[in-house]
């Protein structure tokens, strides 16, 4: 969803709450004739409409789908409530009152948890411009270090895809392996690792790219090929950082 879409479906939510509002009150002024209908058609519209909102809004884990299906739970027994009012004949006026305000403090509850959930779940940036690789291959790695896994691998398959001659496709390629990493995805995250060193092998990711392979063959079993691995960068980039560290994988004894 974009940031004006954000900001209408916001002025959406608040323009429904209004009109519930606005209809309790005068259901409220009306509590003498027991709840007109006319009113609570109106309170009922405004519910719908909430719901509505409810419906449309886009989320982006888990966390937020619960909160939308609880929302939806209890604007469901919100109108039942209503209809309930409504098919009422002997409601007196304390009675329509009670039943109000009791309605009004849930309304107030849903429209607490959108406040919730609008800071959880904040908009998507706008989708950087085709011309402007730094800022994909930056909102990518964000997406990647704020754990938004899906949306870092997209980014990442996308720069590589459009500038696979770039001074930062080897890190995007890298960073495909790393979204890959992080949600325990060994095999997948050793094969994009492989293609580090095949696409880029002059590259200044293919130590750390090295390094992750044989990590993540560590990970699937394999401490053979992980072994071959952290020998062979070891062998080839002594000096680098991700070397040391493949010494202490191998014990501390290769490649001194």
């Amino acid at each position: 969803m974009s940031r004006a879409g954000w900001s209408r479906s916001r002025g959406a939510r608040r323009g429904a709450r209004a009109l519930v509002t606005l209809a309790l009150v005068a259901a409220l002024g009306a509590a003498s004739s027991c709840a007109a209908p006319q009113q609570l058609r109106l309170i009922l519209s405004g519910l719908d409409s909430l719901r509505t909102e409810v419906d449309t809004m886009k989320t982006r884990d888990s966390l937020a789908y619960a909160m939308l299906g609880e929302t939806r739970r209890e604007l469901a027994e919100q109108r039942e409530i209503l209809l309930s009012t409504r098919a009422s004949t002997g409601t007196t006026t304390t009675q329509v009152a009670d039943q109000m305000g009791r309605l009004e403090g849930k309304l107030n509850e849903v429209m607490g948890r959108f406040t919730q959930l609008s800071q959880r779940t904040p908009p998507p940036a706008a989708t950087p411009t085709q011309g402007d690789p730094n800022q994909l291959y930056d909102q990518a790695n964000q997406d990647l270090t704020q754990g938004r896994y899906a949306l870092a691998l997209q980014g990442f398959r996308d720069f590589v895809r459009r500038y696979p001659t770039g001074e930062l496709a080897d890190n995007a390629q890298y960073g495909v392996g790393e979204c890959f990493f992080a949600q325990s995805r060994f095999d997948s995250a050793a094969v994009e690792y492989g293609r580090v060193e095949s696409g880029w092998p002059q590259g200044d990711r293919v130590p750390a790219a090295l390094y992750k392979l044989g990590l993540s063959r560590e990970r699937l079993g394999l401490p053979d090929a992980a072994k071959k691995t952290f020998e062979d960068l070891v062998k080839r980039f002594p000096n680098s950082g991700e070397a040391q560290l493949a010494r202490e994988r191998l014990g501390g004894t290769r490649g001194r």
